[in-house]
C-alpha cells in the first residue's frame, strides 16, 4: 500500500519501505513506475527475511560500509539490498523471476 506522508519520510529521500508500507514524500511519485518496482524490490526483501530480519541486516551493514566509505550517501548506496533494487529497478518484470535471497550476490 502506497501512503503520502511527507513528514515520515527522511530527509534526503523520496520514499522508504516499511512493510507492508511504501512512504512516498509526494503524491506524484505514487505513478512512477521505475521508483515504485525499486520499493516492491524492498518489500519482496522485507519478506525473505521476515521482515525484523531485513531491518536488523540493513542497519548492520550501513554501519559497516559507513565505517569503510565514511560518506552517509555512498555507505547507502553500497548496502547489497540497495544495489539490488537500483540495479532492477528499470525492470518492470523482475520481481516475477526474482530468485529468493538474490540480494546476497550483491554483498
Amino acid at each position: 500500500m502506497i501512503v503520502v506522508v511527507k513528514h515520515l519520510v527522511p530527509k534526503g529521500f523520496s520514499g522508504i519501505t516499511i512493510y507492508p508500507f511504501v512512504l512516498v514524500k509526494n503524491k506524484e511519485l505514487k505513478h512512477d513506475v521505475i521508483f515504485i518496482n525499486h520499493e516492491r524490490i524492498h518489500l519482496r526483501q522485507q519478506l525473505e527475511l521476515c521482515i525484523v530480519l531485513f531491518y536488523v541486516w540493513y542497519g548492520f551493514e550501513f554501519l559497516v560500509r559507513l565505517a569503510i566509505y565514511k560518506n552517509r550517501r555512498q555507505a547507502y548506496r553500497n548496502i547489497a539490498f540497495e544495489r539490488e533494487a537500483y540495479g532492477k529497478e528499470k525492470d518492470l518484470d523482475y520481481i516475477q523471476s526474482r530468485p529468493f535471497w538474490n540480494f546476497i550476490k550483491y554483498l
